[in-house]
């Protein structure tokens, strides 16, 4: 019996659209694409979403690959992309609140890094998380299964009991390797919740 639903959130509760963010912010052409490879495509990103090392010292490393002049912009983009806009994934706020008012508890599990904190909150549907797992905090990226447990070990949650959505298939398998059923995302809600009712919870159609 289902009694927990864990979201990703990055493809499943927000859009994460570099490109997107990088036009917004005025940059096209040459510039646009060097920031895109440099600041989001660089070891540095994954290394904030790891938790180590400092933002300081990821900037420190981008930097060496940029013009001097682009560098106020990598300092905005890297420690506070969010206050830009958040963009929602359409239904998925709705789902969450469904989801919370069939009795389930709401969790999330995501690879981020420790500024999720400070925009959760903006996040629609965040009011009825019970708790989150942010993989800064702990060291430790999905799909690796010490996370899992930490997110099951830190909540009481037997994970049979539970159902994950992430839009990375390898971090599916993990929660199954785990005893975790899921579903991978693929921006489908229907799909989604055909699935969830497969899974036992009555959402809607």
């Amino acid at each position: 019996m289902i009694k927990n639903v864990v979201f990703d959130m990055g493809q499943v509760l927000i859009a994460w659209d570099p490109d997107r963010l990088i036009a917004r912010l005025g940059y096209t052409g040459e510039d646009a694409a060097l920031l895109r490879r440099e600041v989001f495509s660089g070891p540095e990103w994954q290394s904030l979403d790891r938790g180590t090392p400092s933002i300081e010292k990821c900037l420190e490393g981008i930097y060496r690959r940029i013009p001097e002049r682009l560098r106020p912009v990598t300092e905005r983009l890297a420690r506070a992309w969010w206050v830009e806009e958040l963009w929602p994934i359409e239904g998925m706020a709705e789902l969450v609140r469904e989801v919370k008012g069939l009795g389930c508890g709401v969790y999330l599990l995501s690879n981020a890094s420790s500024f999720l904190h400070r925009y959760f909150h903006r996040i629609p549907g965040s009011e009825c998380f019970d708790g989150k797992i942010v993989s800064a905090d702990h060291k430790l990226l999905k799909p690796q299964p010490e996370l899992y447990r930490i997110l099951f070990d830190t909540f009481s949650l037997e994970p049979s009991e539970c159902f994950f959505i992430d839009d990375n298939p390898a971090n599916v398998e993990a929660a199954y390797q785990l005893g975790m059923p899921g579903a991978v995302f693929f921006q489908d809600l229907p799909r989604l919740r055909r699935e969830l009712n497969e899974a036992g919870l009555p959402v809607r159609q």
